[in-house]
């Protein structure tokens, strides 16, 4: 008896250890619009092998820097300290991680890390971070919000989810890709904190084309119109950005999506209805993007959300009045 108490509390202690060790050697999986700039900023510090479901991507990826490819998950795992997951959604981090075929489980070694940087819902991270504490795994949800050029400059803002001591040993990796990285709490609270931010970008871009329809019908100068904005109360991170003056030109070249903006306010809404609560307002924006969707397409640029108010007015933006 004493001697298998032993036994448990010596395996205890060696996880915790490992628990501690300094991040070397890292994994990354999914290299596209912005996990290859993130991987490349990683390169330089890290021991990298990376992987992404398009195997000439990762390939093209290691041939212009030191980091290794491969086409196995098992192997990512095998590999690595800690593993960066950058991908859609998180039912693929779940299954990428999870896999029974060929998943970063069959690689991943007790006091290992998963830091998924991936848009993913927070009840499916707090699951999938129970599954993995089986394994004496460890998970930190890590979204990040700036874009493919906070991606490339390094500075995202990044949003950490999980143990205190985790997240503290995955700082150093997170340093090296944004310039601002906020603890929140417990495991999915950094996926919520993601939703929930871009549920309010969405809000105010949705109001800022409405607000921009209405005017422009009254006979306001829509470009005018942003520049009160602005020095005014009412201005918000659209109206200030790249996204107003796109509307305004109708170039339309914000990367984030009409699809990835639906999905995360989706997941807001869904927090809130696991949670029970009423938020009248973010279920209409929730509806109001899904429309945007229908209408536009996932990959349409956020921008031309403006598009759903023209057709419901049956006028273009900058037409003025009837």
């Amino acid at each position: 008896m004493a001697s298998a108490l032993r036994g448990k509390f010596l395996r205890s202690l060696k996880t915790m250890n490992e628990s501690r060790e300094e991040i070397t050697r890292i994994g990354f999986v999914g290299l596209g619009n912005m996990g290859w700039p993130m991987a490349h900023l990683l390169d330089t510090n890290y021991t990298l092998k990376v992987h992404d479901a398009q195997t000439e991507l990762a390939a093209s990826f290691a041939a212009e820097h030191r980091a290794t490819a491969t086409t196995s998950l098992r192997e990512i795992g095998e590999h690595s300290d800690a593993v960066i997951t950058m991908l859609p959604n998180g039912d693929i981090v779940r299954e990428v991680t999870l896999g029974s075929r060929d998943g970063l489980i069959g690689g991943m070694k007790a006091g290992s890390v998963l830091i998924d940087m991936s848009s993913s819902a927070p009840l499916g991270t707090r699951q999938l971070g129970k599954d993995l504490q089986d394994h004496n795994i460890s998970l930190v949800d890590a979204p990040v919000s700036g874009g493919v050029v906070g991606a490339q400059k390094g500075s995202l803002s990044i949003m950490a989810g999980g143990e205190a001591d985790q997240v503290a040993r995955c700082r150093p990796v997170l340093e090296q890709l944004g310039r601002a990285i906020y603890e929140m709490g417990a495991s999915g609270t950094g996926h919520t904190m993601k939703a929930l931010n871009n549920y309010c970008s969405a809000v105010g871009l949705s109001a800022a084309c409405e607000a921009l329809i209405v005017g422009d019908r009254m006979g306001l100068d829509p470009a005018q119109m942003i520049d009160v904005l602005n020095s005014s109360s009412g201005r918000n991170a659209n109206t200030e950005g790249q996204v107003a003056q796109d509307i305004l030109n109708r170039s339309f070249n914000v990367g984030f999506t009409v699809g990835l903006m639906a999905k995360d306010v989706g997941i807001a809404a869904g927090v809130s209805e696991a949670l029970s609560m009423e938020t009248p307002i973010l279920t209409s924006t929730r509806n109001l993007w899904r429309d945007a969707e229908q209408l536009l397409g996932g990959s349409a640029s956020v921008a031309e959300v403006v598009k759903l108010w023209e057709e419901w007015n049956n006028r273009e933006l900058g037409t003025g009045p009837e």
